[in-house]
């Protein structure tokens, strides 16, 4: 079996006091949906905290989001590692992956970064009763996530702002990200490419320079590549 964050991260660096974590892909619920070897999953992150118990940890974060339980179950085995944390948001903390990003001690955010948040969403098939127990399923896990961002906020902020924040698909940029979010420290702008995987087609409200329409022929490919080989794995099924 394989373990692509296992093989992703060989390469990273690791010393005897700290070590480093990258999502720079979708979160993924075992290696058996991960595309790609940047496709991050629970079970990964777990052995890599294994190997890692009492370490600070440098935490990298480029990512659209993916699976909203996978994302909690990491997101609590990070709340739990003995270590201190700092969370970097490189270009992106989408979806799931804007949970992950707060479960820092600290968190470095460039002025031209995002964090973006938004309703959970799903594909159902079946009847009316079915339907309503995933429109209820879907209910229960939006406020499990707004649990968590409740927990971050800073002192004054209303949840109720926060929740119609989420309902309408809210891209934060680093300043904005400071005024919500507790232990978010802003930092001068970099460079950055687009992410690559769904952007076009997942959100509604992606602003115009995340797209990075300037990006390099070799990463419009990869992203091309990432839609039509999610757009077949929906088909499979």
């Amino acid at each position: 079996m394989r373990d692509n964050l296992r093989n992703f991260l060989e390469v990273k660096n690791a010393t005897n006091t700290s070590a480093d974590l990258y999502f720079y892909g979708d979160i993924v619920s075992s290696w058996l949906g991960a595309w790609d070897d940047t496709d991050q999953y629970p079970d990964s992150v777990k052995n890599f905290l294994d190997e890692h118990k009492g370490k600070d940890l440098n935490i990298y974060v480029n990512s659209n989001g993916g699976s909203v339980f996978a994302g909690i179950a990491i997101y609590n085995m990070l709340k739990r590692h003995n270590g201190h944390k700092t969370v970097y948001i490189d270009g992106l903390a989408a979806s799931i992956s804007s949970v992950i990003a707060l479960v820092g001690d600290e968190v470095v955010c460039p002025s031209n970064a995002y964090i973006m948040i938004h309703e959970p969403w799903s594909c159902v098939q079946g009847n009316s009763t079915e339907m309503r127990k995933a429109a209820d399923l879907l209910d229960n896990i939006r406020e499990t996530i707004i649990n968590i961002y409740e927990e971050n906020l800073n002192e004054g902020i209303d949840i109720e702002e926060v929740k119609e924040m989420v309902q309408a698909e809210t891209w934060l940029n680093g300043v904005e990200s400071v005024k919500y979010f507790k232990n978010v420290t802003l930092t001068d702008e970099v460079n950055m490419v687009a992410c690559a995987s769904e952007l076009y087609d997942k959100y509604n409200k992606v602003p115009e320079n995340i797209l990075n329409k300037e990006a390099s022929e070799e990463v419009e490919e990869k992203i091309n590549l990432d839609y039509y080989k999610a757009k077949l794995k929906m088909y499979e099924m």
